[in-house]
């Protein structure tokens, strides 16, 4: 039809106005305020065509450079992190918002009621982040028994051809994991756990089902404590809630075995750090590995970066191109289904 409507226009004008009739369509799309692509904290740029698919991307610099001119246009939100954040002072500024789209499951820092009374939603990405953020803990477990950090540093910048004694690991085969949390990343590192041979324990809010458990082979302690004394390996998997606000401390620290390893897969939050670099600098503990902390990165010269038997990692559970792949699908999904008017698969309510 468009080549139709051109006819017998010149060709170099038929171009211009092509051109013309394209920048408008793209601008048409509905526009989406996020961390410009490949900033600091956004969206890679590898995955900015599945959003680009879809929707105008106004990076934070270009609504505050320009206001006035995209104010009344942005309909969704993308968060990633807290390089943006979706305050009260934006909310107003956005007349015509629909939802806040966030980049992974925890909405902690997120004010979903604040959001909610402008009229808009809020959207997470549940069931993508299972599988990578189980095989971390696994990682995690394997370098730290094995010291797997150290064996590099020495092939990097040994002066002696033989490995001391402080090198020597501890199995993982037929040890016991206490997994503190057993939704479904729990079950995910339970179901790992098993080709290990690994003797399973879980504490969890609510006791799963006879045939779960049968599943991985797991025991339910009741009581985390009772996990804690019987455990080789303490993995925690928990939601960050005012309940699980740093619920390993330097109590719970002291209750696990001394030859006994944390590993923590959850938020920084959930455990008591200063009690932890305490524990380990004094021996109650083996050795701590750790995705997650407060703040993320850690700072140089943070105590726990100077302990050998620590391993630290800037959040990156879910850091896969296959996981991040589906997030951005997700959260292009949500919004589309938000702006339209249907209900988004993934709204947060409280």
């Amino acid at each position: 039809m468009f080549h139709l409507l051109l006819k017998g226009v010149p060709l170099l004008l038929r171009r211009g106005l092509k051109q013309k009739v394209v920048s408008q369509m793209a601008m048409e799309k509905p526009c989406i305020l996020a961390t410009a692509l490949g900033a600091p904290g956004g969206i890679y740029r590898f995955f900015g065509p599945v959003i680009e698919k879809h929707f105008t991307i106004v990076s934070k610099e270009e609504f505050f450079q320009n206001r006035e001119r995209f104010a009344d246009k942005i309909r969704a939100v993308f968060v990633c992190g807290e390089t943006l954040e979706a305050n009260r002072d934006l909310l107003q500024l956005l007349p015509n918002l629909k939802v806040v789209v966030n980049a992974g499951v925890g909405v902690n820092h997120l004010d979903i009621p604040m959001i909610n009374s402008f009229g808009v939603k809020v959207c997470n990405t549940p069931h993508v982040v299972d599988n990578a953020t189980a095989d971390i803990g696994m990682a995690l477990m394997l370098a730290s028994a094995r010291n797997l950090l150290y064996g590099h540093n020495f092939s990097l910048s040994h002066e002696d051809d033989h490995l001391p004694e402080s090198s020597l690991g501890t199995d993982v085969s037929g040890a016991t994991l206490g997994i503190i949390g057993m939704g479904r990343i729990g079950y995910n590192v339970a179901k790992r756990a098993q080709g290990f041979d690994m003797k399973i324990l879980y504490h969890n809010r609510n006791r799963r089902t006879e045939e779960d458990e049968r599943a991985v082979g797991a025991r339910y302690c009741e009581k985390m404590e009772e996990l804690l004394r019987e455990s080789d390996f303490v993995m925690v998997v928990v939601h960050l809630s005012p309940e699980t606000h740093k619920m390993i401390g330097a109590r719970e620290l002291a209750m696990m075995k001394p030859t006994g390893t944390l590993i923590n897969i959850s938020r920084g939050l959930v455990v008591d750090q200063d009690a932890l670099v305490d524990s380990l600098q004094r021996g109650v503990i083996r050795a701590a590995a750790l995705d997650v902390t407060y703040p993320e990165p850690l700072p140089r010269g943070h105590p726990l970066l100077a302990l050998p038997n620590v391993i630290v990692l800037p959040h990156m559970g879910t850091h896969t191109v296959e996981t991040t792949q589906v997030m951005v699908e997700k959260m292009v999904i949500n919004a589309l289904a938000a702006i339209s008017g249907t209900q988004p698969p993934d709204e947060v309510k409280v």
